[in-house]
């Protein structure tokens, strides 16, 4: 137990320090974030989240802190992961573990990585319905991930407590993706709008709060003549956290058709997450060119929904992590290579 709180809060640790360091302790002047910047940043949030896998990989056993072939029996039960352990050879099933282990984590994090470009989509709309400058991109999205790390601890922690209880909660889980696929297959071609005046979370706000009519450069808040106001920036961060939790109730079924360990989750969950910011300065001005990515998303989740329904018939079979990793990468990789084979046609 006590490796386990190590490993857990040393990951938080390591969380908080680099929220702080893009929240601007080393940047504090508000810009717009080139592609370039983007890349680079793109590109080292990756690295962290493969890095994380390595750990995984030679020393997940030290997550739940198992040093016998009775706990790790225990554990492997407890998560349901569809591995096969070796009677009377501790060490070799040990290494099963620890690489299905690092294989369920990547497979979460390609899920919520991928699902987090439909958000990507929602954000520019929101920034543009807004009219917010390009400066402050930056700022409203390091808040915003910091409330979705908070949201999403609270969902996937009680979300693995209601299923280690009540395992036939998978099924609902199941089920609801693949509603949520077909219609997001449906609705692929509708065109999405946001009315700032009359959007739910502008008129609740406006309805408790005195709100400044113009932006006062990256302030949330703002006095003036002693009235307190909040500023237009910080209701664009409220319509934001409320998006990602609509979308956090996508996601995070869907890692756990992955994995049921809370903590492969909330891991895979998290590095998604913080990559989030700098894929969006990366994609926001080429996202159009992907228009097949959201039949390719609606597949996914059709996909992850069946399996959660048919998880102990597909187990039987032999179907793996590993097949799951392969099915999702493919299926990305054929809408993003679709998209850019067949553009989209001007209007």
């Amino acid at each position: 137990m006590a490796n386990e709180w190590l490993f857990f809060f040393g990951f938080l640790a390591f969380i908080v320090l680099m929220l702080a360091i893009d929240l601007g302790l080393f940047n504090k002047k508000d810009h717009e974030v080139s592609f370039k910047e983007a890349a680079i940043m793109s590109g080292i949030w990756v690295a962290f989240a493969l890095a994380f896998y390595v750990i995984l990989r030679l020393w997940g056993d030290k997550l739940h802190d198992i040093t016998n072939f009775a706990e790790l029996q225990e554990i492997t039960r407890e998560h349901l992961h569809q591995i096969k352990l070796i009677p009377n050879d501790f060490a070799a099933s040990l290494e099963i573990y620890k690489k299905n282990l690092a294989l369920e984590y990547i497979t979460g994090y390609v899920i919520e990585y991928a699902l987090s470009v439909d958000n990507i989509f929602v954000m520019v709309l929101i920034f543009s319905s807004f009219g917010v400058p390009a400066k402050f991109y930056h700022r409203v999205l390091v808040w915003g991930i910091i409330g979705a790390v908070i949201m999403r601890f609270l969902f996937i922690f009680l979300g693995a407590s209601l299923i280690s209880r009540f395992e036939w909660i998978l099924y609902l889980f199941g089920i609801f993706l693949i509603y949520t696929g077909i219609s997001m297959f449906i609705n692929r071609n509708k065109e999405e709008a946001i009315d700032p005046e009359n959007h739910k979370i502008v008129r609740f706000a406006s309805k408790y709060f005195a709100v400044h009519p113009t932006f006062v450069g990256h302030s949330f808040f703002y006095k003036e003549n002693g009235k307190k106001f909040i500023t237009p920036l910080l209701l664009v961060l409220l319509v934001i956290e409320f998006t990602d939790l609509i979308f956090a109730v996508d996601s995070i079924p869907a890692i756990f058709a992955v994995t049921k360990d809370p903590y492969l989750v909330f891991f895979s969950n998290i590095f998604a997450i913080l990559g989030l910011r700098s894929m969006f300065f990366l994609l926001v001005n080429i996202i159009h060119k992907f228009h097949y990515l959201k039949i390719g998303l609606s597949f996914l989740l059709l996909f992850i929904g069946i399996k959660m329904l048919a998880h102990h018939w597909l187990a039987a079979i032999g179907f793996t992590t590993a097949h799951s990793l392969y099915i999702i990468v493919g299926i990305l990789a054929v809408s993003i290579i679709a998209s850019l084979l067949f553009p989209k046609k001007a209007d």
